[in-house]
Order: C-alpha cells, then sequence, then structure tokens
C-alpha cells in the first residue's frame, strides 16, 4: 500500500495545493535566507513551542471531527445491514407461505426492487430502468413522490389483495408487518443521515485553522531546517488536510467516492438471496407427508 501512493485519492485531490505549500515554502526560505541577516528571525524559533500545542489542538480537534463523520457513515452501513436481514426475512416468510408462482414472483420482484430504490433515492434521482416493474408499476411509482414508500404500498397492495382472497390469514399480515415496518425505518434513517450535513460554518472553521496553521508554520522551522522546511511543511499539510478530505467524503456515505457505502453491490446482493430463497422454494415446496 505504500508503494502505492501515487494512486491515492487524497493526493489526486490535493496534489495542486500540496504542490502551492511546497513552493510557498521554498519561496518563503529563500526569502528569509538570503535577504535577510542570519539570527533576523531566531526568536521565531522560540514560537515552536506554542505552534506545537496548536498542532496538537488541531490534532484534536480533527480526530473528533472524523469520529463524527465516521459515525455518520457506520449508522448508514448498519441500517444496510438491518436492510438485508429484513430483506432475507420477508423471503424466508413469504416463500413459507405457499403462494402459486405469479405471487411469489411478484414479492419477489418488488422485494429485491426496494434496496435499488433505495440507494437511487439518495442519490436524488430514481432510474426507473434498472427496476424490475411491470408498465402500471412504473406508472404507478411515477405518481408518487416518495420511491420508496411506493414500493411498499405495492406490496401492500397486494397483500390486502391476497387476504380477501383468503390466501393470507390476519397472522399471516403480522408477520409481514415487521419487516416492512423496517423497511421504511431504514430509508427514513438513511434520509436523516443525508439531509443533515455538518454545518458548513464548523467545516470551514477546520479549514481556515488548517490553512492558518501551515502557511505560518515554515517561519518557526526556516532557522532550523532551512530549505528542507518545504518538506516538512507539506508532509503536515497532507496529514491534516487528508484527515479533513476523508471526512468530508465519509459523512454522506451514500454516494459513489471510493470510501462510500457499497450500496450498489449490497442491492445487488439483497436482489439475489431474495430470489435464490423465492425460486427455490416455489420449485420444491416443503408439504407435510
Amino acid at each position: 500500500m505504500i508503494f502505492h501512493l501515487a494512486k491515492s485519492d487524497t493526493l489526486q485531490i490535493l496534489k495542486k495545493e500540496l504542490a502551492f505549500i511546497c513552493l510557498f515554502t521554498l519561496v518563503l526560505a529563500y526569502i528569509e535566507l538570503r535577504f535577510f541577516p542570519k539570527g533576523s528571525f531566531a526568536s521565531l524559533e522560540k514560537l515552536f513551542s506554542l505552534y506545537s500545542l496548536l498542532g496538537f489542538v488541531i490534532s484534536f480537534l480533527l480526530v473528533f471531527r472524523t469520529n463524527t463523520a465516521y459515525d455518520r457513515w457506520w449508522e448508514g452501513r448498519r441500517k444496510w445491514g438491518e436492510l438485508v436481514n429484513d430483506s432475507r426475512n420477508l423471503a424466508v416468510k413469504i416463500a413459507a407461505m405457499e403462494l402459486d408462482k405469479e405471487h411469489n414472483d411478484f414479492f419477489a420482484r418488488h422485494i429485491a426492487n426496494f434496496p435499488i430504490v433505495c440507494k437511487e433515492h439518495l442519490r436524488d434521482g430514481t432510474k426507473f430502468e434498472l427496476l424490475d416493474l411491470t408498465p402500471e408499476e412504473k406508472v404507478f411509482l411515477q405518481q408518487v413522490d416518495h420511491i420508496p414508500s411506493g414500493v411498499v404500498e405495492l406490496i401492500w397492495l397486494k397483500i390486502y389483495q391476497l387476504k380477501r382472497e383468503g390466501k393470507l390469514s390476519e397472522e399471516d399480515i403480522l408477520r409481514i408487518d415487521r419487516n416492512l415496518n423496517a423497511f421504511l425505518d431504514c430509508i427514513g434513517a438513511c434520509e436523516r443521515i443525508k439531509n443533515t450535513p455538518i454545518p458548513y460554518s464548523y467545516s470551514l472553521f477546520f479549514k481556515k485553522f488548517i490553512f492558518s496553521y501551515v502557511i505560518t508554520l515554515p517561519l518557526t522551522l526556516i532557522p532550523t531546517f532551512s530549505y528542507f522546511t518545504a518538506i516538512i511543511a507539506t508532509f503536515i499539510f497532507y496529514v491534516f488536510v487528508s484527515l479533513e478530505v476523508l471526512a468530508e467524503e465519509i459523512e454522506d456515505p451514500f454516494g459513489t467516492d471510493e470510501n462510500d457505502l457499497p450500496t450498489d453491490k449490497m442491492a445487488e446482493r439483497i436482489a439475489g438471496v431474495v430470489r435464490t430463497i423465492m425460486l427455490k422454494q416455489v420449485g420444491n415446496p416443503v408439504k407435510g407427508e
């Protein structure tokens, strides 16, 4: 991983800023060492202890910032893990009810559709071509403001139809109810994460603090490290700003960035598991001898 540093996403994002900091420090070192007598800035070395303290403060704040962002990422991952379990449980329950193939196909399609709808909804737009829908179902969902709720509504409409036909009992509906409610709870929690970003002024404060620290730090280091200060300042800038960039990336974990949740793969996995469960049950129904 060390030898693949050139492929680092943060290095690619910050390469212009890193070049600027390095060049700025070199110019500052040249001016100080060339045009000012030796010892003119020696008193600035006494500020190094202060900058050490400021570096500790920045590190502490960045840890808090990163932990806050990671908590959002982990909560999103936990909710998608619950969605995997609830989808599988719902598929098992419906498959065990021994409905005919047409009805099992309907439930398999829409249980598999729900995670796809969720990931697209959290990316600000549902792509209907990714869903397994009949023309009537597509028209129905296009008229709904909240597409994930629309998919759950389609499932409930089918359940009540089967209840009227006497194919599902009240107990069957109660068993299904918990998992369908969990579907909506999951998308609600994910929407809360997405729609409640870290306050902009809070994030901007970190950027200003880091920039001010790194820009002024060379003044305390040049008398001791000369032109090597450029390497030190660039490295410190890279470490601090990379943590801020990573925190910004994972605080909204439902996108398509490198460190976001693999919701595409998870949706495909759910669809595969659901279809396997329900098609297997249709082909090999378990009945008493």
